[in-house]
């Protein structure tokens, strides 16, 4: 099992990349407004750290949830959203998630195949918890439906890139 040693620097500044920008791309599909933005943002951060303490999740995630803890970790990650999401529209957010969920899952694949599967299922699971965590479509957060169409065509995506079943 892989862990940060395993990485460079530029590796693993792209796996804590892709933690955030696999809800990122979710949100950006279809924008909440305030409030849903809100508990989406407050979903992927549940996800992202809550993998630390999941007796399930494999080494590499526990390490790469493990550097939301610490400040150096969510000033890597937010330098990173930084530069690379900058002056973009929404679906240029999508495009831009989505590739880097893609170098992601290239490095782990080449690193660490035995991590591989599970942390593209993680992944997965960070944007599908988005997507959960507000009602899209309502008024004041009442009415809408549970995950719009955006959404759904989005996590089609994000399993697509990830080489996943949909």
């Amino acid at each position: 099992m892989a862990g940060k040693t395993d990485f460079t620097p530029g590796e693993w500044k792209t796996l804590l990349e892709s933690a955030m920008m696999a809800g990122l791309a979710v949100t950006a599909a279809d924008p909440s407004g305030l409030w849903g933005t809100l508990k989406e943002s407050m979903a992927s951060a549940r996800t992202v750290i809550g993998a630390k303490h999941d007796a399930n999740a494999t080494e590499l995630i526990k390490a790469i949830a493990g550097e939301f803890e610490t400040s150096e970790g969510r000033a890597t990650a937010r330098d990173g959203l930084r530069a690379q999401l900058s002056g973009k529209t929404p679906p240029e957010i999508v495009v831009k998630s989505l590739d880097i969920l893609k170098q992601a899952a290239a490095i782990v694949d080449s690193k660490s195949q035995a991590d591989a599967a599970a942390f593209k299922g993680w992944l997965q699971h960070i944007g599908q918890a988005v997507a959960e965590a507000s009602p899209e479509g309502g008024f004041l957060g009442f009415g809408g439906v549970p995950i719009s169409d955006a959404e759904k065509a989005t996590l089609a995506q994000i399993s697509a890139t990830l080489g996943l079943a949909v």
